[in-house]
């Protein structure tokens, strides 16, 4: 490595931090030695070395959706960077900050035959918001400004700078000799302000075009607000003053922070069909966040009936159900304020909000009264048990039956963060992405994860061992995937369709693993819990700050779960029919 090199990269880590960057991910190479050298000479950049660039590369997501901020993953030549992928994919449909440092071999190595050599450049298509390849450093200013503006516009991307935020790759070809020629650390002799800075606000609606929406919701009084996920901190008190100006409900999914709004509800019961449905289905629905994870919730939605208002302020097109709508492309909470202002207050139109409120409590009663009498495992407990007793940190669900059972059972509360992959909706790097979260929160973090999901990302286990952080791990284990004895793949039992005995072995898929004889020998601490046992291990998790994994395995049964979660919902069936 020559000193123009050194040069170069001390001015680039340098450009990333004022840029805002605090953590970086690091897994280990060789073609990626300059970089790593820089990375960690830097005393502005919390270092993270982990071993698997996949499990690492969904640390930093999971350090980036609970920052807020973008979060650095660096990898050497090769397949480790087409490791990177799935988190890539995630992270883009999410809208979470990464920049995805690829190193490489220089041009002359390409295409032929060089090791560790792919095509790299580009790898990730459409799954990132931007890539560029960074110029080998000859030791020319013209190349030396080209690094700077290259790691300044990365970070602007990364956090949303004209658009969502998401991931970034940036390729970084380097000859050798790797080694430094010259110092590396924080470059003082840099001009104090960045080599680019960007400067961008929020989208917002014209005056106009806010006073023509706000005279068609004075006609509408049969409204009704669904809150899907979003980081945006101001959104929740804007849906609560356009609620109360509006008279119309809120039904909020599990992962939403409005969920935590006084008179919020969830919509996996209210919203199944039913008499009472059929009574009270709005004129029009105002959607706000991602796509909710209720299937109820997202039927409702997809129903010709009501008008439907998608609000993104990210300029996206996250609306699938095919049926008309209108997408204001203007920041969510700015224009539901908007909206307020230009409303007054709203008379209930014939109970319309007493009717829906009166509906919630009388199912959250029903559903408490019938979790109360149960004797037996079921697999939504953990997440009623956890609504009651988590006052601060971050719980993070697993994609399939954690994040279905949250939105029945999760009462919200203002100091928690709950978070899920839901973007592409996989449970890849599921425990891979608690653990980043836990390395730069400073309360406590709960994942609820399924056993399949467990022993996908057995690397994250590993992972939270490097990071030395406190994290508590419920895995409901009923030996397979048991979200599909709720789908259509279960007809796969029946004679009928030609597939009699396919279920279990293509989608019941039980694995035998010894989940707790895993666990401990990668490091976690493994307790067995039951439905008696389950409520004091973890108050005793929630209060244990020491650094490690503890893990409770909370063993269930595919079929009975499946049973249970039928007496639920016709629990709050037979409430709402009474209603009716």
């Amino acid at each position: 490595m020559t000193a123009a090199m050194a040069a170069g990269l001390r001015a680039f880590v340098e450009e990333l931090v004022r840029a805002g960057l605090q953590d970086a991910v690091v897994c280990p190479g060789s073609r990626s030695t300059p970089m790593a050298l820089a990375l960690a000479a830097h005393d502005g950049i919390r270092l993270h070395v982990l071993l698997d660039e996949r499990s690492a590369a969904f640390a930093a997501l999971g350090m980036a959706k609970v920052a807020r901020r973008p979060v650095a993953v660096l990898v050497t030549s090769g397949t480790a960077a087409a490791e990177l992928l799935p988190a890539a994919a995630e992270a883009n449909l999410a809208r979470v900050p990464l920049l995805l440092l690829t190193a490489d071999r220089p041009a002359e190595l390409r295409d032929r035959g060089a090791a560790q050599t792919i095509d790299q450049a580009g790898i990730f298509g459409s799954h990132v918001r931007w890539a560029a390849e960074v110029p080998l450093m000859d030791g020319a200013p013209e190349t030396l400004a080209q690094w700077r503006w290259l790691a300044g516009r990365a970070m602007a991307e990364a956090a949303g700078v004209g658009g969502g935020a998401g991931p970034v790759q940036l390729n970084l070809p380097f000859r050798e000799p790797l080694l430094p020629g010259g110092p590396l650390g924080p470059e003082p002799d840099l001009a104090g302000a960045p080599f680019v800075a960007s400067v961008t606000g929020v989208r917002r609606l014209d005056p106009g075009d806010l006073d023509a929406l706000a005279g068609h919701l004075r006609g509408i009084p049969r409204g009704l607000i669904i809150a899907g996920p979003d980081d945006d901190p101001a959104l929740p008190g804007a849906i609560a003053r356009f609620a109360a100006a509006t008279g119309y409900p809120i039904l909020a999914d599990g992962l939403a922070p409005a969920r935590a709004l006084p008179g919020a509800g969830g919509g996996e019961h209210l919203a199944r069909a039913s008499r009472w449905l059929d009574a009270h289905l709005p004129d029009l629905i105002i959607r706000v966040g991602a796509i909710p994870t209720s299937r109820p919730l997202n039927e409702l939605i997809a129903r010709p009936e009501p008008e439907l208002w998608v609000l993104d302020g990210d300029a996206g097109w996250r609306q699938p159900a095919p049926r008309p709508a209108v997408l204001l492309h203007a920041d969510p909470a700015a224009t539901l304020d908007g909206l307020e202002v230009r409303m007054g207050r709203a008379p209930d139109p014939a109970g319309w909000t007493a009717d829906w409120g009166a509906a919630r409590t009388a199912v959250d009663g029903a559903l408490a009264g019938w979790l109360a009498a149960r004797d037996e495992a079921f697999e939504g407990a953990p997440i009623a048990v956890l609504a009651e007793l988590m006052e601060s940190g971050v719980l993070w669900v697993g994609s399939s039956m954690p994040v279905r059972d949250l939105d029945a059972w999760w009462a919200g509360r203002r100091g928690v963060r709950v978070v899920a992959s839901r973007g592409a909706n996989g449970i890849d790097g599921v425990t891979s992405s608690a653990a980043g979260a836990a390395a730069v929160h400073g309360g406590p973090v709960v994942l609820v994860t399924g056993d399949v999901s467990l022993v996908h990302d057995l690397g994250g286990l590993v992972t939270a061992r490097l990071l030395g952080v406190p994290l508590t791990i419920v895995v409901v284990d009923n030996d397979g995937g048991g979200i599909f004895s709720f789908l259509s793949q279960a007809a796969a039992n029946r004679p009928d369709v030609g597939l009699p005995s396919r279920f279990e072995q293509l989608f019941g898929t039980p694995h035998g693993t010894r989940i707790a004889d895993v666990a401990a020998a990668l490091g976690a601490s493994v307790h067995e819990v039951d439905h008696k046992s389950v409520r004091d291990a973890l108050r005793e998790a929630l209060a244990d700050r020491t650094p490690g994994v503890r893990l409770l395995r909370y063993p269930s049964d595919r079929q009975r779960n499946v049973e249970l979660h039928r007496e639920v919902a016709a629990a709050a069936a037979r409430t709402l029919d009474a209603l009716a």
